[in-house]
C-alpha cells in the first residue's frame, strides 16, 4: 500500500495531480487543497490511498490526513465509491462534514454532485456512530445549528440547497443565522 508520497508537482491535469518521486510520475486524483498545497511548491508530501480494482490501480491523494481518514471511512458506506468518496471530502473542510454527519444534515451531502437523497441518508446513518469520538460537541445545540438554519432559510427563498451552501461558505461563520442569510443575499444581488 502507498501510505505517502514526497516529491516534485510537475503538472496539474484534469486527470490529477503529477508527481515526480524519484523520476518516477505518479498520477494522483487530489483535493482541492493538496492541488493548492503543490501549487508552486517545489516539493510536496501527500498522504494517499491506492485504490486497487481488478482493471486500474488509481493513487488518491489529501494534503492531512483526516481527510485521508474521513475518505477511508466513506469508502466503508454502501454504494460510495472512491470517486464520489473524494467528491464529498473536496467539497468541504473535514470539520464541517463532520458536523454535518453529527447533526444528522443529509441535506448537506445531497448538495453534492452524485449524490441523491437515499445515499446521503446512508452515509448519515452509517458514519454518525463511527464518528461520534472526533466530532465538536453538539449535543448541547438547541435546535438546529445555526448553518443548518441559515441554509434552510435560503431554500425557503427558492434556492437550491447547493447554492444555499456555497454562498454561506463566503459569509461570516461566527455570525447569527439571519446576519449569514443578509450577508448571503448582498453577495447575490
Amino acid at each position: 500500500m502507498i501510505e505517502r508520497l514526497r516529491g516534485r508537482p510537475l503538472a496539474n491535469t484534469r486527470d490529477g495531480l503529477v508527481l515526480d518521486v524519484g523520476g518516477v510520475g505518479y498520477l494522483v486524483a487530489a483535493t482541492p487543497t493538496a492541488v493548492r498545497k503543490a501549487d508552486g511548491a517545489e516539493e510536496v508530501s501527500l498522504h494517499t490511498y491506492l485504490h486497487v480494482r481488478e482493471d486500474a490501480l488509481q493513487l488518491y491523494g489529501f494534503a492531512e490526513s483526516a481527510e485521508r481518514e474521513l475518505f477511508l471511512q466513506l469508502l466503508s458506506v454502501n454504494g460510495i465509491g472512491p470517486k464520489v468518496a473524494l467528491a464529498i471530502v473536496s467539497g468541504s473542510p473535514v470539520a464541517d462534514l463532520r458536523r454535518a454527519i453529527a447533526l444528522e444534515d443529509a441535506a448537506r451531502f445531497q448538495a453534492i454532485p452524485g449524490i441523491g437523497k437515499k445515499t446521503a441518508e446512508r452515509i448519515v446513518l452509517e458514519l454518525k456512530e463511527k464518528l461520534a469520538d472526533g466530532v465538536p460537541d453538539v449535543a448541547g445545540t438547541t435546535g438546529a445549528a445555526p448553518h443548518v438554519v441559515a441554509r434552510d432559510a435560503l431554500v425557503e427563498l427558492g434556492w437550491s440547497v447547493g447554492e444555499a451552501e456555497q454562498a454561506l461558505a463566503q459569509t461570516d461563520p461566527d455570525a447569527s443565522p439571519e446576519e449569514r442569510v443578509r450577508q448571503a443575499l448582498k453577495k447575490a444581488a
